[in-house]
C-alpha cells in the first residue's frame, strides 16, 4: 500500500451469510494501541456501512478481545471456542488479496465506505463529497494522505493536476450545490 501511495485499501468477506467491506488502513497519523499491530482493519456490514468494528492486526491475528469479535459477527459461545475462532481467523485470510485490488474497479458502495472512512480520519464529516476547490496550506504544513486518498477516489484527473505539491489541500462541501468542476477550481485557484 504504501508503495502505491494510498492509505486505505479495502476487500470484500463473507461470513455467516453477511457480506462485509473490511477497509485496510496503514497507521498515517495515527498510533496504533498495539505494538505488535501493522495494519488497522474496519469492518463495516454492506447494508449498512455505519454498523463497523476497528481491529487492529498483525500477520498472525486479529489483535481483539475474543468477546468482541464473537459479539459483532455472531458467533456462538461454545466449548471450543479457539477453534471457531481459528476457523474464523482462517476464513478471513482466504478473503484477503495477495495485491493491492485495482482501485478504479471497486463498486460504489466500496468506494463510499472508503470516503467516509477516509473523511472521518481526517477529522472531517464523512458526507463531504463535493470538491468546492483547491487551497494552498499554511508555511509548513503537507496535505494529508487522507485528504490525497479521498481526492484520488473522487477526483483522480484534479489530483493528478497537484499530485506533486502536498502543500495544497482539496476542499470539500456537503452542498453538491457548491461543487465545481476541475477547470473552474484549476482558473479559481490559478486567479489566487
Amino acid at each position: 500500500m504504501k508503495s502505491k501511495q494510498w492509505s486505505i485499501c479495502d476487500f470484500l468477506f463473507r461470513y455467516k451469510g453477511i457480506e462485509y467491506i473490511v477497509l485496510v488502513k496503514r497507521f498515517v497519523e495515527t498510533k496504533k494501541v498495539n505494538e505488535y499491530a501493522l495494519v488497522k482493519l474496519e469492518f463495516m456490514k454492506s447494508d449498512n456501512i455505519d454498523d463497523s468494528l476497528q481491529v487492529e492486526a498483525n500477520s498472525y491475528r486479529l489483535l481483539i478481545d475474543a468477546k468482541t469479535l464473537r459479539s459483532y459477527f455472531g458467533i456462538e459461545y461454545a466449548y471450543n471456542l479457539g477453534d471457531i475462532l481459528e476457523q474464523f481467523s482462517q476464513r478471513l485470510g482466504s478473503s484477503i488479496p495477495t495485491k493491492l485490488p485495482d482501485m478504479k474497479k471497486i463498486n460504489d458502495l466500496e468506494k463510499k465506505a472508503m470516503i467516509s472512512s477516509l473523511s472521518k480520519s481526517d477529522s472531517e464529516d464523512p458526507n463531504k463529497i463535493y470538491c468546492t476547490g483547491v487551497k494552498r496550506n499554511p508555511e509548513g504544513q503537507k496535505r494529508s494522505e487522507f485528504n490525497s486518498d479521498k481526492t484520488k477516489l473522487l477526483r483522480e484527473n484534479l489530483y493528478n493536476s497537484f499530485a506533486d505539491d502536498t502543500s495544497i489541500s482539496f476542499c470539500y462541501s456537503t452542498d453538491i450545490s457548491k461543487e465545481k468542476d476541475d477547470v473552474t477550481i484549476l482558473k479559481n485557484f490559478a486567479n489566487k
